[in-house]
């Protein structure tokens, strides 16, 4: 049994923790979500440059915990090799956060990066309208578009496949579904 690291992507409010719910829905699995939200709850959302590096090492531990878990909790289906993982958001959201927030990135994410393998990257685009939440900064559409532009500038220079991921809900969950099943073949 193959465990394959899916990881969901993007800026804010762009379906990102939806998507993962969904496809831990439809392969029978689990996800791992987006640790910010936690500590930026627990603080109010109040956060400076030293938060980040905290809020990195945490999204890393949930995501090796649960890939820990991941093998104790399945077991192997007759003629299933590879199973799915899915991570809301990693260590790239954090680059780019820091990047946008405070014009640079702690070394110690970069590493994290660099150190970290996943299998395939989901990156959801602006296309969704923009939904209220305390813990978000950037609703105007201008900035989200320049947001994901980071990301895909990311992606692009990185070595592991990637997806741009558009439309509404159901479109979304289908490009996904299609480009998961091809991995897990």
């Amino acid at each position: 049994m193959q465990l394959k690291k899916i990881v969901i992507l993007g800026p804010e409010s762009t379906g990102k923790s939806t998507l993962c719910a969904q496809l831990a829905a439809h392969y029978k699995s689990s996800w791992v979500p987006e640790y910010a939200r936690t500590y930026l709850q627990d603080t109010g959302n109040a956060y400076a440059y030293e938060d980040l590096w905290e809020i990195a090492k945490g999204q890393k531990l949930g995501a090796e915990n649960a890939e820990k878990n991941y093998y104790k909790m399945h077991t192997v289906v007759e003629g299933k090799t590879a199973y799915p993982l899915f991570i809301d958001t990693d260590l790239y959201v954090l680059k780019i956060w820091s990047e946008i927030s405070f014009d640079k990135c702690d070394n110690r994410i970069l590493t994290g990066i660099a150190q970290t393998k996943q299998d395939l990257y989901l990156l959801c685009n602006t296309d969704l309208p923009w939904v209220e939440d305390p813990l978000r900064e950037y609703p105007d559409l201008a900035m989200r578009k320049r947001i994901f532009a980071h990301y895909k500038d990311a992606m692009v220079n990185q070595h592991v496949p990637w997806v741009d991921i558009k439309g509404d809900y159901t479109q979304r969950l289908k490009i996904a579904i299609k480009h998961i099943d091809r991995l897990l073949c």
